[in-house]
């Protein structure tokens, strides 16, 4: 239980009234937001004790000069815990690398906290935070992830106590993991690109707790399918040596408990486990207890899921297996940004909703963009069954960082992973994105897999991109591929992703940051076209990428952040701008062939073949070339030996990928059909990379023959249309993309050759 507190008194001296200050855009959680008590949830979901008291509320507030000391007085007044570049926390003004936050509250210590221990935690503060209690110096911190607290029995008064938190954030000019957070204007501007407003000071929940002599602090939860264990290492203060005891159960009934010393590995048997995973997210209630002999001295609350991640051959190729089974994760990039909050979700709902909209659109993913978000969205993320990779927040682009950035970045990671180690439904680390900060990519790769063994290691998300270096290990090779979703093959060792692709924009007129400012990777004319272009999107890493061995895709992103333009919703979270059922049910379908694959689409090679078009109405024309251009024209019995050899061609091995196939004509051998500028045409080989990827295509199935997909243009399809054959996209906006038989169109019988 929370219990209340005494003690946020008057506003201060010169101060005004505390007030709200008005969004850009109001989210529907905007106006539910508490004066006095915001984010009233337990902030920590996975090591719960019943007595705890929040300090979330309104402080008092200033801001002095970096290197300044504590201000005489505090002429503000700040809603916590919501950053001063936000609306909601009422002063939304732009913090540089030349300011200092101060805030300062009172509190009292309930009575019936007596003789325990009374620590001060803060989810996360950015970056540089020193804490004072009644005078004295409590601890200091550098950070803006990860949590941590002080024990300030010793500095309590028995009254009327005084807190003072000072933060230093110099943002992207500092070093330190930053995202995507930059020192801009915090109303809308134009520009700003793919970073965003800064979030400096105080951004998650403050809260008191009391607590025993001797308590525990962590739990460390791994569970172990191959024998139906958790191992759990039960970490303490004050508490070396002491003997720890650890229940696993379901609905009030026990599956098992076991004990052992605090630090060491403790072995709770979990009989038959109720497995864990997006489609049914299954969740044990786990209880830890310190003992003294036969007396429990601590009790601690948390919660599991049963399963296993890890990367197997799966019909000879490297692919991520949850619970031992492939299932291909498709995602978004997910970046926890909000219009009226910042790096600050306006209520529990508001951060469960995000995570909602993911399961409603039908994804079993979530790439948490370079952000790491308090424990109750992880909370979400168990219980609502999503899978979660987690991006460790880089540094700034473009620099080399130095060596106490290095090592900084480093035990922040540490502490993040520390942090978020016990949730099931986080299965990968990633490292480092797009060359961002980037250095001993390798080392930090198996560092991270050495410290965290359970679960998978991506070293460089976008290895593809902006200079970045690959450093040849971990469980994935991760591309970005906009629009994509392009090409990315697996390893002998390493599944393949496509950590980022699409970026289709829409503006909905009424819901912009900043209207006109918006952008995208590819703009949409309609709803209707960027529905038809994401679900094409969609199908054709079905059809074409995960045969090919793709194992997972992010797709960017799930709402619109800022001037980003290319979210699923809007950046106000008020409109849904996608058809969701048509979203969910291309989605299940990548899931489902996932688990039950297609058998492989092959074409017979060195043999003559015609191509027939098996759209009703046109079955008695076929693929044939005329001047050097591709058409579709009516050949039969009597046609002349021109026409039946233009419309026959030789299958032969893909020229720029084995496992696709060319078509080589039958009367211009040493010719064959390839795409330029869109057009299908028929052309000599003129030994380029180039021509060679434009000409080779990849066999899909299709009802009633076989789809012939682009090699350098996945997702882009072989197509008649008007008696003239052009390279088409699913959703394009070209007249040849027109979605009218589309299907029927880019299908094709393979034929006995015209001309043998």
């Amino acid at each position: 239980m929370s219990t209340a507190l005494v003690g946020i008194g008057a506003a201060p001296a010169g101060a005004a009234s505390w007030t709200p200050k008005s969004p850009p855009m109001t989210t529907p959680w905007t106006d539910q937001v508490s004066v006095d008590d915001p984010l009233p949830e337990y902030p920590r979901p996975q090591l719960t004790r019943p007595d705890w008291a929040s300090l979330n509320g309104i402080w008092d507030f200033a801001v002095t000069g970096r290197d300044a000391g504590q201000p005489s007085s505090f002429t503000d007044r700040i809603r916590v815990p919501f950053v001063a570049e936000s609306a909601l926390s009422g002063i939304q003004r732009k913090i540089t690398e030349n300011d200092k936050l101060w805030y300062q509250r009172t509190f009292t210590v309930p009575s019936d906290w007596n003789g325990r221990r009374v620590e001060l935690n803060f989810g996360a503060s950015d970056w540089q935070t020193t804490v004072w209690v009644n005078g004295t110096r409590v601890g200091a911190h550098k950070g803006g992830y990860d949590s941590f607290a002080y024990d300030i029995t010793p500095q309590l008064n028995g009254g009327t106590n005084t807190v003072i938190v000072s933060v230093y954030d110099p943002t992207q000019t500092g070093g330190q993991a930053v995202g995507k957070q930059r020192i801009n204007d915090v109303q809308p501007h134009d520009g700003g690109g793919i970073f965003y407003t800064a979030a400096s000071g105080i951004w998650q929940t403050v809260w008191l707790e009391p607590v025993a002599a001797a308590h525990i602090t962590r739990l460390d939860m791994t569970p172990n399918l191959g024998d139906s264990t958790l191992r759990v290492k039960v970490q303490g203060a004050s508490a070396a040596g002491r003997t720890a005891r650890v229940t696993v159960s379901s609905g009030g009934s026990v599956a098992g408990t076991a004990s052992g010393t605090v630090g060491s590995e403790i072995s709770v048997p979990v009989p038959g486990p109720h497995l864990w995973s997006p489609e049914d997210p299954f969740l044990y209630d786990v209880k830890a207890e310190l003992l003294d002999g036969a007396a429990v001295t601590d009790s601690a609350g948390s919660y599991t899921g049963m399963r296993s991640i890890s990367v197997a051959k799966v019909d000879g190729v490297q692919r991520p297996v949850l619970n031992g089974k492939f299932v291909f994760q498709t995602g978004t990039l997910d970046q926890g940004y909000w219009p009226d909050g910042i790096y600050t979700a306006p209520t529990d709902d508001a951060l469960k909703s995000d995570l909602q909209a993911h399961k409603d659109l039908g994804f079993n993913m979530v790439r948490k963009h370079i952000k790491v978000e308090p424990q109750r969205w992880f909370y979400w993320a168990d219980k609502l069954g999503l899978l979660v990779w987690q991006d460790m927040p880089a540094m700034d682009t473009g620099k080399s960082p130095d060596t106490a950035a290095r090592t900084q970045w480093e035990a922040e990671y540490h502490a993040v992973i520390d942090q978020h180690r016990s949730s099931p439904s986080l299965v990968m680390w990633v490292d480092q994105n797009e060359g961002w900060g980037q250095y001993d990519q390798a080392r930090i790769a198996d560092e991270v897999k050495a410290y965290d063994p359970s679960r998978l290691v991506d070293n460089m998300s976008g290895v593809n991109c902006c200079g970045s270096v690959d450093g040849g290990n971990g469980d994935v090779i991760d591309n970005h591929n906009y629009v994509g979703p392009g090409n990315t093959a697996p390893t002998a060792t390493r599944a393949a992703v496509l950590g980022e692709f699409g970026g289709l924009g829409y503006k909905v007129p009424g819901h912009e940051w900043y209207p006109g400012g918006g952008f995208s990777y590819e703009d949409q004319p309609s709803l209707d076209a960027l529905n038809n272009r994401f679900t094409g999107l969609i199908d054709s890493i079905r059809v074409g990428r995960l045969p090919a061995g793709l194992s997972a895709s992010v797709y960017t992103e799930i709402t619109d952040v800022e001037n980003e333009a290319n979210g699923l919703l809007t950046y106000d979270r008020q409109v849904v701008k996608v058809d969701a059922a048509r979203v969910k049910a291309a989605n299940q379908a990548l899931i489902d062939a996932s688990r039950n694959p297609a058998p492989p689409v092959t074409l017979p090679t060195g043999q003559y073949k015609s191509l027939r078009v098996t759209t009703p109405g046109h079955t008695d024309k076929y693929l044939r070339h005329q001047d050097a251009l591709a058409f579709t024209e009516v050949v039969g019995a009597g046609s002349d030996s021109v026409l039946k050899s233009d419309a026959t061609w030789k299958i032969v091995t893909g020229l720029g990928n084995s496992n696709c196939y060319s078509l080589e004509s039958r009367n211009y051998p040493g010719e064959y059909l390839r795409h330029r500028d869109f057009r299908v045409r028929r052309d000599a080989d003129d030994g380029s990379a180039l021509f060679k990827a434009d000409a080779t295509w990849c066999a899909v199935a299709g009802t009633g023959g076989v789809r012939l997909s682009s090699v350098n243009l996945p997702g882009s399809y072989l197509r008649h249309i008007d008696s003239e054959v052009w390279l088409a996209t699913p959703g394009g906006t070209h007249a040849w993309d027109n979605p009218a038989t589309f299907t029927e169109d880019t299908t094709w019988a393979v034929e006995a050759p015209w001309a043998p």
